[in-house]
């Protein structure tokens, strides 16, 4: 019966049911489940008359959460690495843009040894999403190399890899780095662990061959990849979003997903989140896509260097966004203003006058992450 309410909410999930509930209660960034990776999408109608049921399982399950956490519940997103266990007593964060890992447990009896099976959890948690189930307590298989693994150091400045080293630093950091603070009625227990400062280039250098291969493979330059990755995920391998988006480069499979298995790959359907969770096909479709907007999408486009910036922004805002900069009503007479324009001032228009703000930031983020891989910073 467990199974069945979490494939069922990680369905609801994917379709949007009660997302607003869900932003209400935690004002985080709303994101979907990787749970559902056989079931991709529900057939139409499937759930419309399971509605009410539905909606009892979502509340049960953001209700767990709410128990324990109150107002300080997380979910997962791009950038933040969130997962429950411990029958959601305890919590893992870990914050890419801050650099720090959060461990915490609100248990209520001997909460130092709750804190110190999760802080060993989460330094063996391996290196692959689809081991893990972001949207319930499901316990970690632990094996293979923990996802961590040099983006945390223990007290002696050392890699943790093993079990051994695991509970070793787990001891020390319960005997003398636990914090206290109050959630909702009861005491949170805590710890916080920095990362070391190069940890985004940590986890890029795992990649550094698949982008390669991926940017021989479809004539995409690497620097681009790099910048796309840490721009949408910040190289987080377990990166989900509200836009259903998946991995590395954030993959929708409804969209360019669909696209790259039709007009590449030469096959039906789309992309599972499964499929979309093992970095080596999520980079190869993230990259096959920019093929296709170079290719096809964006063809017509004559300069290189605005070809660049088009094709950046229409991976975040869709090729429509692209032209609706430049005219919104005639898109044959759109891609000739953009023609016209030099680069520079296609990357200006791209960046203010976009009709997305989000599009609009995204672009600046792009090229500067790339002239940031050619200084030999990523």
């Amino acid at each position: 019966m467990k199974k069945r309410a979490l494939l069922l909410l990680s369905l609801a999930l994917l379709n949007g049911c009660s997302r607003e509930f869900i932003e209400k209660i935690y004002d985080v960034d709303y994101s979907t489940t990787n749970r559902f990776a056989n079931n991709l999408a529900p057939l139409p109608g499937q759930f419309t008359k399971d509605l009410v049921a539905l909606d009892k399982l979502i509340n049960s399950f953001n209700g767990e959460v709410e128990r324990y956490w109150g107002n300080e519940g997380m979910i997962a997103s791009k950038h933040h690495y969130v997962k429950y266990t411990d029958g959601y007593q305890s919590r893992a964060h870990v914050d890419f843009d801050r650099g720090v890992v959060v461990i915490g447990t609100v248990a209520k009896t001997e909460p130092e040894k709750h804190l110190k099976a999760a802080i060993v959890t989460t330094l063996l948690t391996p290196d692959d999403p689809a081991g893990v189930d972001l949207y319930s307590d499901q316990k970690i298989q632990v094996g293979g190399k923990p996802f961590l693994f040099g983006q945390v150091l223990d007290q002696d400045k050392k890699p943790v890899e093993w079990s051994w080293r695991a509970n070793r630093f787990a001891d020390y950091l319960v005997k003398n780095k636990i914090k206290k603070r109050k959630v909702r009625f009861q005491q949170a227990y805590y710890v916080e662990i920095p990362m070391v400062a190069d940890h985004v280039d940590k986890r890029g250098y795992k990649y550094a061959s698949i982008v390669r291969d991926a940017s021989k493979r479809y004539g995409i330059n690497e620097d681009l990849i790099y910048a796309i990755i840490k721009t949408e995920s910040s190289f987080n391998p377990y990166a989900v979003s509200h836009a259903n988006a998946y991995g590395l480069m954030q993959v929708v499979p409804k969209t360019a997903g669909a696209d790259v298995f039709k007009l590449v790959k030469k096959k039906s359907g789309v992309p599972s989140p499964e499929y979309l969770f093992d970095p080596v096909k999520n980079i190869d479709t993230g990259t096959a896509y920019f093929y296709i907007l170079k290719n096809r999408y964006l063809r017509d486009v004559k300069h290189p260097t605005s070809l660049h910036y088009s094709m950046i922004s229409a991976y975040n805002g869709g090729t429509g966004g692209v032209l609706n900069t430049f005219n919104r009503n005639d898109r044959k007479r759109a891609m000739n203003d953009l023609n016209n324009l030099k680069p520079n001032q296609v990357y200006w228009a791209l960046t203010n006058k976009h009709p997305k703000a989000e599009a609009r930031r995204y672009l600046q983020k792009v090229t500067t992450f790339q002239k940031e891989f050619n200084q030999g910073k990523i």
